[in-house]
């Protein structure tokens, strides 16, 4: 498959999206002097973007690689939740977005000068149990016709029916690749893939004394939830596929400037689920995962790697 890599490889490729969809907002612009109310910089805003985040980055990223996606969420009754269904009016995504009058649509602020980012601002509110379980009827419906589901976990109350929506693409025989939040991965039971990053891991299974440590963790915890395998990001010391046998496969980080971590988990779980989908060999999934993760810490803020920039790379990324 990996010789076969073209701009249409995925173009066939349905995933079904669930998870937390937020609004990110950037505000730039410039420090010249501290407030005289308190000792913090003073910012004169010149230039505001809005960009899909969460769920939402994952379905983008899904889009850039050439495949069609279908985002299931909720978003609130409010103008954050009205841009970010603007946002995701594009080619290559359906979005299902239930609104909920009692929610907030959750925003995340970065105010950032000179390529650093001052502050972040959370604005938040958990949808009703009512929105949620139409979430469920609805993942139920577009179900069938998914060829991989991907669950985007933020933390922010939108993924109560997680279980129930595993066992219905397992009783369908759907893979499912998720993306963890928090410290009980017992949610996750019997998906296909988790992709924690390290610092997640360990706060799952412990602090790891080293890698055949981390090894024997992930492996207990792979056979404990029956996984097929769990994929552990390292940063710059790349990921590392592990499978209940004991067994696993690395692949270094490529060397090159990191600009922004933001949303490079969201290409990741991306990349492997279109990876996966398509029949790409684990050695493949993990490079190509690996290639569109490097092309998009090289960008400032949530982004996104599009697969003619993946296209460009994979053929010298080794």
């Amino acid at each position: 498959m990996e010789s076969g890599l073209t701009a249409h490889t995925f173009s066939r490729v349905r995933v079904l999206v669930i998870g937390d969809v937020m609004l990110d907002r950037y505000w730039f612009g410039d420090v010249e002097r501290i407030s005289p109310e308190a000792p913090v910089p003073v910012i004169n805003v010149v230039q505001r973007e809005e960009r899909p985040g969460g769920a939402a980055n994952v379905a983008a990223n899904i889009a850039a690689l050439g495949a069609q996606c279908t985002l299931l969420s909720v978003v609130g009754d409010d103008a954050a939740g009205r841009a970010l269904s603007a946002l995701l009016e594009r080619p290559g995504i359906t979005p299902v977005l239930q609104v909920d009058d009692q929610a907030e649509t959750t925003v995340k602020l970065r105010v950032i000068s000179r390529h650093q980012q001052l502050l972040r601002a959370d604005f938040e509110a958990p949808p009703a149990y009512e929105m949620l379980r139409n979430c469920l009827g609805e993942f139920r419906r577009r179900l069938p016709e998914a060829d991989v589901v991907l669950i985007s976990d933020y933390g922010k109350g939108g993924l109560l029916h997680i279980k129930e929506m595993i066992e219905a693409a397992g009783e369908m025989n759907k893979p499912v690749v998720v993306d963890p939040k928090g410290g009980d991965f017992s949610r996750y039971a019997n998906a296909s893939m988790v992709t924690p990053n390290l610092k997640e891991l360990e706060e799952v299974v412990g602090e790891c004394a080293g890698e055949e440590d981390l090894k024997r963790k992930a492996t207990e915890l792979i056979n404990e939830l029956t996984l097929d395998s769990l994929l552990v990001t390292k940063s710059e010391h790349g990921m590392t596929l592990y499978f209940g046998d004991g067994s696993s496969i690395n692949r270094g980080a490529a060397e090159r400037d990191v600009y922004d971590v933001s949303g490079a988990g969201d290409t990741v779980i991306s990349a492997c689920a279109l990876a996966m989908a398509a029949g790409f060999t684990n050695e493949q999934m993990l490079r190509f995962a690996n290639t569109a993760a490097g092309i998009v810490v090289g960008k400032l803020g949530t982004a996104v790697a599009g697969i003619d920039e993946v296209l460009s790379e994979f053929g010298t990324v080794r």
